[in-house]
């Protein structure tokens, strides 16, 4: 049996500005480093044992995962890669997204934010994402889970959404509807042939 502990990085500065983040290596605004703290408060109780993490090439998730580590008083192994950044935005990144909707109507910009497979120019869709992320995850972090170590991967919104599309089996109509609050741990159980025993979300 193994653990994967899934978590969104804390609020950062452009979430609190509205802007398109995406590749963008902005830092946690104060909100953001609490929820860190209150994500690592969360696992502690929960009492589960990491044997290893992964996070993003971006500052926002690899500070997350520093302080939830911290909150939990271990010393694990870290592997950074950029298949675990966010998407990338492209043209819109730093833009306020009430400007961009504005200067493009709500319904482009919709497309452009909730689409399975339509990119915003020069960015990337969901479906672009999905295709760097996941088979670094099956390669990585599967590969860790048969094995029998828990893990915890500090990641972003689309490309967390990516790894539960594959882990629940959702379907692109039903990846639209999937929002990842900040700061907030999701716990996965598996068997040893990675058949999903349980799924649970952590709130305080």
């Amino acid at each position: 049996m193994s653990i994967l502990v899934l978590v969104r990085h804390g609020e950062s500065q452009w979430n609190l500005e509205n802007r398109f983040t995406g590749w963008v290596d902005v830092p946690l605004s104060p909100k953001g480093v609490e929820e860190a703290k209150l994500a690592g408060d969360c696992l502690k109780k929960q009492n589960i044992h990491l044997d290893k993490a992964y996070t993003s090439a971006l500052q926002r998730a690899q500070h997350t995962l520093k302080i939830i580590l911290e909150r939990l008083g271990v010393n694990i192994s870290v592997e950074k890669d950029q298949a675990l950044n966010e998407r990338h935005y492209g043209d819109l990144q730093g833009l306020n997204k009430a400007e961009t909707a504005k200067k493009f109507g709500d319904d482009q910009v919709k497309i452009w934010r909730r689409s399975y497979d339509i990119a915003p120019p020069g960015g990337e869709s969901l479906k672009d994402t999905a295709a760097r992320t996941l088979p670094y995850f099956q390669s990585r972090v599967e590969k860790d889970l048969k094995d029998g170590k828990n893990i915890i991967v500090a990641a972003h919104g689309n490309s967390l959404r990516s790894i539960i599309m594959h882990l629940d089996k959702l379907t692109k109509e039903q990846v639209l509807e999937l929002n990842l609050a900040t700061g907030i741990p999701i716990i996965y159980e598996f068997d040893k042939n990675l058949k999903v025993l349980s799924k649970n979300t952590l709130t305080s």
